[in-house]
This record gives structure tokens, C-alpha cells and sequence, in this order.
């Protein structure tokens, strides 16, 4: 169970409108974690939704680790004193960073946040930018778990989604990787173009033969604002078609040694991504980069920030050190935090505490007990007073279920 601990932290006063709009006094703080967003990749896949951009050539990278520096320094109030048990560097492509770009990153990282003596470090790597010998420096810096975006071992499919390896390519990726560090994550898609169910069982085969401990499958949807909502793909699986893939890969992960934990994770004994469990939980993360989010509780209010998406304005912005990085900061209202609260927390199978509520937004349980009966009575929502689980049914149906905490 993640610690919490006391509040010792400076921050604005409570105003009676903050009180109105946030939560009504948080007596503990929730775990912390940090975010830090590499927006650049080599080429922008016709899915991703992401803030990322094509590199044109080298990225600039003694640019963006100022900035970086410059955007954690002015955060740092925020979290001053707090303990930082995880930290995820994502994309982009974060392994296009030099050995000595990530080198430089996370001793500025230990420099300024009291970070864990155990933290979960873990990076993002394309495996069309994998070096063995780049993998090993970014051990040798402190990253100890790599996060690789294989999506596919089908050659056809990886041309379609845009990715720049090849099936070769991944597996030499997950064997550097694997010499590099003890924990690696394989990121799968399935329900992809033309994609049958044979397809998808033998791409989730694949995956498990490498034994790696972690495995993040996604089905690919079409996001708005992306070349595949403007022009979308021939061939996609039909909804019968998708969920039987969806068993499948349950029941093959299963087999092997994972279990499905959260919607699309699945993890040996142990070996759960904990930054990403934080999120779930409703726990605390400061996002710094373009375009990074970050959810930060004080005493008297929870905010939601948001960075400038632009790479070139963000960087202009931290370094102008005027607030001109921040795109939005707000107040977490009170009628807005059972919802976000429970749209977390039940993609977790087994839940949260029922004591996480209360802790972690300020309100006390008693302010969604219409909906959590509702959701009892409709078999959505396990019965056990203590904890706050979605059934069965209600994974199944979780949007059905979550909508239910809406205002």
C-alpha cells in the first residue's frame, strides 16, 4: 500500500472560495511522482495523439535540458520537501536523447527532488532507436526499468502503423534492453488493420516468449486530430471481433505468468509499473516538459496544471521564467472530484481502499453514497464496504460504471 505522509507544506492560504471550489481539507498527502515529456521522435505514427513531433535532424537537446531545469526549478515550491518514489520519462522518443543528455537529466532530477533511494526510474525507448551500448549508459545513469514500443512482430502491420523498425528490429531491441536492465515493458497494439484473431494470439505470443515481466496491450482506436481519424485505416476488427481478441490476450498472459492488473496492464507478482499505479490510485505527479500534466494536492485544494504544447514556447517560456510555460493551472472542484476519483481508481481490478475517498480528495464517502448504491444494486460495484471495486459485469461495462459519479 503506497505511504502517505503528513502535511508539511507551504502554500496559499485557504480562501472560503477555495474551500467552495476544492476539496474540503486534506490531511495527508498522497505519493509522488514525476513526469518528464521529450516531445521528439524520428517520424509522427498516423495513431499517436501524443505531443510529439518529428525531429528535423538533431533534437536540441542542450536547449531542452535547460529549459527542463529551468521548468523544474519554478515547480519546485510546489513540492517542496516531498518524497518522490517514482519518475517516467516519456514521448516522444526519450531514447533520443545522448547518454550524456540523460546523464545530465536525472542528476538534475537527484539534485533537486528528494527522490526515493529505490525509485522506479523508467524511460521509453523506440526500438528503431535502440543501441545496446546507449541502453547500458542509461542503466549506468540510473534508469531501471525500459518501456519498449513494439506494437507489433508482423512486419505488414508495422508498415501500416507507421513505425519505423521492423519485427527484427524489436526483438534485438528487447534483448538489449533485457542485458541493460531487469525490469522491461512491452507495449502491444491489437485490433489493428486487417488484423484477425490468429494475428493478435501470435503477436501476444511473441511478446511472452521474450518473458519479459510486464506487458501494456492497447487497442488501437482513432483518435481525433490524428492522420487515421482524417483517413481511417481499411480493415479494422469489428467490436465481436476486438473483444474476443481482448479475452485472448488475458487468457494467453495468464498463462505465462501475468496477470491483467488495470485495463491494459498486465504484470508478474511484483513487478506492477508503480508510476503508473500512482495515477490509478490518484496519487500525485508533477509533469514537466511541453505539454506535460501534472495533479498536485495542498491542504485546502487540488490543482491540475498543464505545459505549453509548443517544444519552442515551452522552452522560451521556462526560460523567460514568467509562468509563461504554464498553459493551465485550476482548481479541482468539489463536484468534479468523486468523478475523476473513481474514473481512476476502478481501472484497477482490485481497487482502492474505501479509505482512499476520503483521503485523497477531502470529501467524505458519504458525498457518493447514491451512486455507490446505485452501483451495488446494478452488480456493477462489489458490495465489500471496505473497498472499492468494480465487479466483473462492471469491468465490462467501466464507462457504464464510472459514468454513474458524474456530478
Amino acid at each position: 500500500m503506497p505511504i502517505t505522509i503528513p502535511i508539511r507544506q507551504a502554500g496559499a492560504p485557504a480562501t472560503a472560495a477555495s474551500a467552495a471550489r476544492g476539496a474540503s481539507g486534506l490531511t495527508s498527502l498522497p505519493p509522488l511522482s514525476v513526469y518528464v515529456h521529450v516531445p521528439w521522435c524520428v517520424r509522427k505514427c498516423p495513431y499517436c495523439d501524443f505531443n510529439s513531433h518529428a525531429a528535423d535532424g538533431d533534437i536540441p537537446e542542450r536547449a531542452y535540458l535547460d529549459a527542463l531545469r529551468a521548468d523544474l526549478e519554478q515547480a519546485l515550491p510546489q513540492i517542496w520537501g516531498r518524497q518522490v518514489f517514482s519518475v517516467f520519462l516519456g514521448g516522444g522518443t526519450p531514447s533520443l536523447l545522448s547518454s550524456a543528455g540523460l546523464d545530465e537529466l536525472l542528476a538534475m532530477l537527484r539534485a533537486y527532488l528528494n527522490l526515493w533511494p529505490d525509485a522506479e526510474i523508467t524511460m521509453e525507448a523506440n526500438p528503431g532507436t535502440a543501441e545496446a551500448g546507449r541502453f547500458r549508459d542509461y542503466a549506468a545513469s540510473g534508469v531501471n526499468r525500459l518501456s519498449l514500443g513494439i506494437q507489433s512482430f508482423d512486419d505488414a502491420q508495422l508498415r501500416a502503423l507507421g513505425r519505423i523498425h521492423s519485427a527484427d528490429q524489436a526483438r534485438r531491441a528487447i534483448a538489449m534492453a533485457q542485458s541493460a536492465v531487469a525490469r522491461v515493458n512491452l507495449d502491444l497494439m491489437f485490433a489493428l488493420p486487417g488484423q484477425s484473431l490468429q494475428d493478435c494470439e501470435a503477436d501476444v505470443r511473441e511478446a511472452l516468449s521474450h518473458g519479459t515481466e510486464h506487458l501494456s496491450l492497447y487497442h488501437l482506436t482513432l483518435e481525433p486530430n490524428t492522420v487515421f481519424a482524417k483517413y481511417p485505416p481499411p480493415g479494422l476488427p469489428d467490436d465481436d471481433t476486438a473483444a474476443a481478441m481482448q479475452d485472448a490476450v488475458e487468457a494467453l498472459a495468464a498463462q505465462a505468468g501475468l496477470a491483467r492488473y488495470e485495463v491494459s496492464a498486465y504484470a508478474r507478482a511484483g513487478a506492477r509499473c508503480r508510476h503508473n499505479v500512482n495515477y490509478w490510485e490518484f496519487g500525485d505527479y508533477l509533469g514537466i516538459g511541453p505539454g506535460a500534466h501534472g495533479k498536485l494536492s495542498f491542504h485546502d485544494r487540488i490543482v491540475r496544471e498543464a505545459r505549453t504544447r509548443s517544444p519552442e514556447r515551452w522552452m522560451a517560456g521556462a526560460m523567460a521564467r514568467d509562468g509563461s510555460h504554464i498553459a493551465e493551472s485550476r482548481e479541482v472542484g468539489r463536484d468534479e472530484l468523486p468523478f475523476e476519483f473513481m474514473l481512476n481508481v476502478l481501472r484497477l481490478k482490485d481497487g482502492v481502499p474505501a479509505t482512499y475517498f476520503a483521503e485523497r480528495t477531502g470529501l467524505s464517502l458519504a458525498a457518493i453514497a447514491h451512486p455507490l448504491e446505485t452501483a451495488v444494486r446494478k452488480g456493477l460495484l462489489d458490495a465489500d464496504p471496505t473497498r472499492l471495486k468494480a465487479t466483473p459485469t462492471g469491468w465490462a461495462f467501466l464507462n457504464d460504471l464510472q459514468a454513474l459519479f458524474l456530478n
